[in-house]
């Protein structure tokens, strides 16, 4: 049995996790997981939202998350709650509920947005209702 497809959505500390996940491990989670870079280049992308979004792993990867391939969270709530994070060295940990319009009909979701300083990437969790 996988210890990863044991982790939630809601699972403290989770950031760390992640970043020594390999990518069997991440593609194993029950919900999307969204990984980028302070250039806000996607690096991580799991099957689980691959398939959810319809948008194959290849066509993400290093591409910008929010202009090119998430521009629906390219606002406060969102891409900028990272910003702030980033400027101010902060940990981010916010759970938001939210509507996903971009490629697809309105789809409700739980995001969990996370960023932390001593982590490589920050993520976006993405839990489908």
């Amino acid at each position: 049995m996988n210890m990863h497809a044991e982790i939630q959505f809601d699972q403290p500390g989770i950031t760390m996790l992640l970043e020594t996940m390999d990518e069997a491990a991440l593609n194993a989670l029950g919900f999307g997981v969204i990984g980028f870079g302070r250039d806000g280049r996607v690096q991580r992308y799991n099957t689980f939202e691959s398939k959810a979004a319809g948008l194959g792993v290849e066509r993400v990867l290093q591409q910008e998350l929010f202009t090119v391939i998430a521009p629906c969270m390219n606002n406060f709530l969102v891409a900028q709650r990272f910003a702030d994070a980033h400027e101010s060295g902060q940990v981010l940990d916010d759970t938001i509920s939210y509507v996903l319009t971009l490629r697809m009909r309105p789809t409700r979701v739980k995001l969990r947005l996370l960023s932390d300083p001593l982590a490589d990437l920050s993520y976006v969790l993405v839990h489908r209702l």
